[in-house]
């Protein structure tokens, strides 16, 4: 993101709320190596500072125990990665292959999408595309099962047709692209465990958040919502090729040395862990560039959200971005600063700095507090 590289300690501090997606103890870490200017900040914060410190060295001493006892280990660590980073950068530059084969989208998703974003949608129209989608159409069924959605929970819908004429197009308009976004994840992210949930609720946060700012700015709503779901699609992606390509190529390695009969290899091998700097790494400088090109194979022409992503993705300034942008980057650096607040990995003077460079102003950041950024409202007459 062009606006976050312009400053260092603004690119510092979002790379830490992206570490808080990957693992808490990882973004406390980070935290631990960053170099902090002196803000004259608050006793208790450079006090939080100091201990935070504290253990996150001890953790990258760990670390450095267990990566660096010796330097053929290192050695084969550097090997793998390299054979790694050869492996995605070939998948990341074909981004028909990132669209089809790494996310496996179904054009479908896309048509539903653009659809609702029609005055003249209806069920009817949208039936045959969520029928074309076994997985949308039982995400539908188990939905309208709930009991706090159905007024006589014990009779239970099975069809999805059905489902979709108990839930509607307003409600359709916020659940659509939540199980859509929810079916690219990755099946699962270990050794990162809660990495896959994290990613779901920074989704979907963003989404709301930007639906709550649009409403404000009398913008789309549904525009906005769908924009700020589909700006972390770069994230689902990178996650997915990074783990699958370490997981192979880690995998083909052990398969290799055991063949060759190399014990010490292969031990060494089985003994290396999957290191989230490497991840984070590809997260900052690939993810929202990567959204902004598959959200383009979309081919959206009445969803006008491709120009918002791009310019979140590659224009250097806010005057620059069109309304929807301004709108999804306020959400993006709303929902960053919130995550590390909640984990206390941020200061008042970090914080500051964070909201301001998001262009969010006194107005949206009350909105938003007020605001529930974590849950759809649905209504179900």
């Amino acid at each position: 993101m062009k606006i976050f590289e312009q400053n260092e300690l603004v690119t510092a501090i979002y790379n830490r709320a992206l570490s808080l997606c990957i693992s808490s103890e990882f973004a406390k870490q980070s935290l631990g190596e960053h170099v902090f200017v002196d803000y004259q900040g608050s006793e208790q914060a450079n006090r939080r500072r100091e201990l935070l410190a504290v253990e996150a060295q001890a953790n990258k001493n760990k670390i450095i125990e267990e990566y660096g006892k010796n330097h053929f280990k290192q050695q084969v660590m550097e090997d793998l990665y390299a054979k790694v980073r050869s492996g995605f950068n070939e998948e990341f530059d074909n981004k028909e292959l990132l669209f089809s084969s790494t996310l496996n989208i179904q054009m479908a998703t896309a048509d539903i999408l653009e659809l609702l974003s029609l005055k003249a949608a209806s069920i009817k129209r949208i039936t045959p595309l969520v029928n074309s989608l076994p997985w949308l159409g039982d995400e539908l069924v188990n939905l309208v099962n709930k009991p706090q959605y159905r007024k006589n929970s014990d009779v239970k819908v099975t069809n999805p047709n059905l489902a979709l004429s108990y839930i509607g197009l307003d409600n359709l308009k916020l659940v659509a692209p939540t199980f859509i976004l929810k079916h690219w994840l990755p099946p699962t992210t270990q050794p990162f465990g809660l990495m896959k949930r994290k990613l779901w609720s920074h989704s979907l946060s963003i989404g709301i958040a930007s639906k709550t700012l649009a409403k404000s700015y009398g913008l789309d709503e549904y525009h906005a919502f769908c924009a700020g779901m589909l700006i972390n699609i770069g994230n689902i992606a990178v996650t997915r090729c990074f783990l699958r390509t370490y997981n192979d190529i880690h995998q083909q390695a052990l398969r290799e040395a055991y063949e060759n009969k190399d014990k010490k290899l292969h031990n060494t091998l089985v003994e290396l862990e999957t290191a989230p700097e490497f991840l984070l790494d590809q997260l900052t400088n690939r993810s929202f560039g990567i959204s902004a090109d598959i959200v383009e194979l979309m081919n959206f022409e009445r969803l006008r959200i491709t120009d918002a992503i791009f310019d979140i993705a590659h224009t250097p300034k806010i005057s620059q971005m069109n309304e929807l942008a301004r709108i999804v980057l306020k959400a993006v650096g709303y929902v960053a600063f919130r995550m590390l607040a909640k984990e206390s990995l941020i200061d008042n003077d970090e914080s500051k700095l964070m909201l301001s460079a998001s262009g969010l102003t006194t107005q949206d950041i009350s909105l938003l507090r007020k605001s529930d950024i974590d849950h759809l409202k649905l209504n179900f007459n």
